[in-house]
């Protein structure tokens, strides 16, 4: 539990519960928690590709001879046999071998692809661009929320702490804001001590909010109401380590792997999670970036075994997820000396939900001649990344896209459900 950014976004309300018991945000923590309407929540489960993705060998133009000219080493061949060759899509784009067991939701048209997409702001700096994703505002550094977290603001106020819940060492800028999220590596980390340490009690203001923390943990997470399930018993260390996927699924031994299981868990246990975050890092190929063996091929694999292993884990519960991956920008089209791609501009990304609008690219990727390169060298970006979350957010979640989402900004929802 990473508690300084727990109590960064809850401190008031823990400082209410020393006051009036446990805060009227709090509802039950139980298995199977329902909306007023009667329904499961649904979810939202986004993946960040941390280190800027090259879009262009994730999902590669097939017939541009344009590619084959400025990446010799990177290109891959549709026409080979065996598993190292391009996996078409349609006649213009093919998928990475190596992201191949994502195809199958693709041709089943519950996968959509959306290309050329990225931020309208130049920034290549992964820090800045970054950044400007999770708060929503490109070119803006002054925002104090991020954009998921407006989403937690916008939904129905009877959720349960488990609302926002990031698998991530830290709170990531996306959920920094107002509304209660948690961040939390490993799911036993919440699991609660049956007694307080020595020396606590008195008056835990006085010791600061972490301590505070400490002394009302327990009932931030214990039942209320007419539901009478103790949280601590259901995320005891017992049961998570006991904790089977379903039958065939075997998630690899990463930090999205084990960030999208234990997801896969909160959703299987019906504690209200409706807003997912987890990570996936390695993507800056700068180097040994490989066509279809090298760096992005490792990344790919790990991806797309993660994402496919989970939706699998979930089958019951699929109608209610919706999984949207980001990256900050994406690769110049032309490699460089070391086999690699430098910093570039627009990316790919992936809607997955068996609401989507999938089996079709969206978006506009032009023939990649240098007079259609941004600055002579980039994939220009032609759809913004607010299109598509805001879209997203405001389709699957039936929250309110467009400026009230992204401050600032004045586009159209891309219509991907």
């Amino acid at each position: 539990m990473q508690r300084r950014a727990f109590i960064k976004n809850s401190g008031i309300a823990l400082f209410a519960a020393t006051l009036g018991g446990v805060p009227t945000f709090v509802r039950a923590a139980a298995r199977d928690y329902r909306q007023p309407n009667g329904t499961r929540p649904k979810v939202l489960v986004t993946i960040f590709q941390r280190g800027a993705m090259d879009g262009l060998a994730a999902v590669q133009p097939l017939n541009d001879p344009h590619l084959k000219e400025l990446r010799p080493g990177l290109v891959m061949d549709a026409a080979r046999t065996g598993n190292d060759k391009v996996r078409a899509l349609d006649d213009r784009f093919g998928l990475h071998p190596s992201l191949a067991p994502l195809l199958p939701f693709y041709e089943d048209g519950r996968l959509a692809i959306v290309h050329g997409v990225g931020s309208p702001n130049q920034s290549r700096s992964h820090f800045d661009a970054q950044d400007y994703m999770e708060a929503g505002t490109p070119g803006r550094k002054s925002t104090p929320d991020g954009w998921l977290n407006r989403v937690a603001g916008q939904l129905d106020g009877s959720g349960t702490p488990f609302r926002a819940v990031s698998l991530t060492p830290a709170l990531p800028r996306s959920l920094y804001g107002t509304s209660y999220a948690i961040s939390v590596e490993r799911l036993e980390d919440l699991r609660l001590a049956a007694g307080l340490p020595a020396g606590m009690g008195g008056n835990a203001a006085s010791e600061g909010f972490e301590a505070l923390y400490r002394q009302t943990s327990a009932d931030l997470l214990r039942s209320s109401g007419s539901v009478t399930l103790d949280a601590t018993q259901m995320l005891a260390e017992a049961e998570l380590d006991n904790y089977q996927p379903a039958r065939g699924v075997r998630y690899p031994n990463s930090a999205l792997g084990r960030s999208l299981r234990q997801i896969a868990q909160l959703i299987k246990a019906g504690v209200g999670l409706e807003i997912a975050f987890a990570e996936s890092g390695g993507w800056d190929t700068h180097s040994r970036q490989g066509g279809a063996f090298g760096g992005f091929t490792q990344r790919a694999n790990d991806l797309s075994a993660c994402i496919s292993n989970f939706w699998r884990d979930i089958a019951a519960h699929q109608d209610e997820v919706c999984l949207l991956t980001m990256t900050e920008f994406g690769r110049t089209v032309k490699q460089n000396g070391s086999f690699g791609t430098d910093h570039g501009r627009g990316s790919c990304l992936f809607v997955l939900g068996n609401s989507v609008r999938g089996g079709k690219i969206y978006g506009d990727v032009p023939a990649l001649k240098v007079a259609n390169l941004e600055d002579g060298r980039d994939l220009p970006v032609t759809t913004d990344f607010r299109s598509v979350f805001s879209g997203v957010a405001a389709q699957h979640l039936g929250v309110d896209g467009g400026e009230d989402l992204f401050p600032g900004w004045s586009g159209t929802d891309l219509k991907l459900m």
